[in-house]
C-alpha cells in the first residue's frame, strides 16, 4: 500500500507554476562583482525581491521561463 508517491520527472516538467501578474515582475539579480544571476520576482508594492532559482545558463533561464510561462522580457536589477 502507497501512501504517498514521488511525481516522476515528466509530470514536474508539465507542471506550470503561477504568480501574480498583478502584484508581481520577473526579474533577474545580477551581481556586478561576480556575474551571478538569480531569478525570481520583484514585489511591486513592498519593493522585495523572492529568489526562485540560481541561473547558471541560458537553459536555466529557459527552464524559468517555461515554468512560470513568461513571454515577456525579464528586466535586469543590480
Amino acid at each position: 500500500m502507497v501512501f504517498f508517491r514521488r511525481a516522476g520527472k515528466r509530470a514536474q516538467e508539465k507542471r506550470e507554476e503561477k504568480y501574480d501578474k498583478a502584484k508581481q515582475r520577473p526579474v533577474l539579480r545580477c551581481s556586478i562583482c561576480t556575474g551571478e544571476q538569480v531569478a525570481g520576482f520583484w514585489d511591486m508594492a513592498t519593493g522585495s525581491f523572492e529568489e526562485v532559482m540560481l541561473i547558471r545558463g541560458e537553459a536555466e533561464l529557459e527552464e524559468f521561463r517555461r515554468r512560470y510561462g513568461i513571454t515577456e522580457e525579464i528586466t535586469k536589477i543590480y
